[in-house]
């Protein structure tokens, strides 16, 4: 990317270092320092290719985050230690205010080629209210982008049906977050629509999951440990091994596919696969992706 002389370029959330064309994450400022003010965000992800395959995300289930808008309200137990919160405080904004994104990073998907995974919305809610006007405009990206698949996640289910494109898109999955057993509700807008590729996101999974009927209708599962700090505000809460477990077994013998993410073991967060428990290995996608 080449800001021009009216932006600052910051570079966070790297595990490589600065520049590297693989990893990198950028924010976009306005040109006042003493008050910058966010104007856009768009995170390329490490992509490991072997083939036609791509893996070894940052986002280990996707290959591209994007975010139309940001800014979100939490809602329920998960969204405690939100890393969207805590970025936006270190950045001194404030994450509860919705915004717009800039063009250049509303029409991004524009401008990928090569067919995407695509997290949609990793620094906000896709059904937010106060997006609300800006929709429909991003479902058109997405209509002119049939190479893509975008991965919609919300904790807002019952936004979902008012808010659908006509006809179905059938590049996009819908997802649904569900941290503990008080949420497993979520999961019911299943049974209202039909075409879509549907998931369910246990991340950060908060306890042992009662598995539902309604589980049974999604595609794919993603399973997750809390990430967070180490202390303060935002400090993680733990995930037993043993809780995944339960829901690989669960999710298996129905012919659900399953994706964990990362875990914990001593108190350390593992995302690298390789280091997890061998019961624990199991990356999988729905629809052969």
């Amino acid at each position: 990317m080449n800001p021009s002389k009216k932006t600052l370029c910051s570079w966070t959330r790297s595990n490589t270092t600065k520049g590297d064309s693989d990893c990198l994450e950028w924010q976009i400022y306005s040109q006042d320092k003493q008050s910058p003010k966010i104007t856009g965000t768009f995170e390329k992800v490490r992509i490991k290719e072997e083939g036609n395959e791509m893996k070894e995300s940052k986002i280990s289930w996707c290959n591209y985050s994007w975010n139309p808008w940001q800014g979100c309200h939490k809602v329920s137990e998960g969204c405690r230690a939100c890393y969207m919160f805590r970025d936006k405080e270190r950045y001194g904004q404030d994450p509860n205010v919705v915004v717009r994104s800039s063009k250049p990073t509303f029409d991004k998907p524009l401008k990928i080629d090569k067919p995407s995974l695509i997290f949609t919305c990793s620094w906000s809610d896709f059904f937010v209210e106060e997006a609300d006007g800006w929709r429909d405009e991003a479902w058109g990206i997405i209509r002119k982008t049939p190479q893509h698949t975008y991965q919609i996640l919300t904790k807002r289910p019952e936004r979902i049906i008012g808010h659908l494109p006509v006809p179905v898109l059938s590049n996009v999955w819908l997802g649904v977050s569900i941290e503990n057993n008080k949420h497993s509700d979520r999961a019911e807008v299943f049974n209202k629509i039909g075409g879509y590729t549907t998931f369910i996101s246990f991340e950060p999974l908060l306890e042992k999951i009662e598995w539902q009927e309604n589980y049974g209708n999604v595609d794919w599962i993603i399973i997750g440990a809390e990430s967070g700090n180490e202390n303060g505000k935002y400090k993680y809460r733990d995930c037993q091994n043993e809780w995944i477990i339960d829901l690989i077994n669960e999710a298996k013998s129905r012919g659900i596919k399953v994706f964990v993410k990362q875990t914990r073991m001593n108190g350390k967060l593992l995302t690298n696969i390789e280091n997890f428990p061998k019961e624990l290995q199991i990356r999988e996608y729905p629809n052969e992706h």
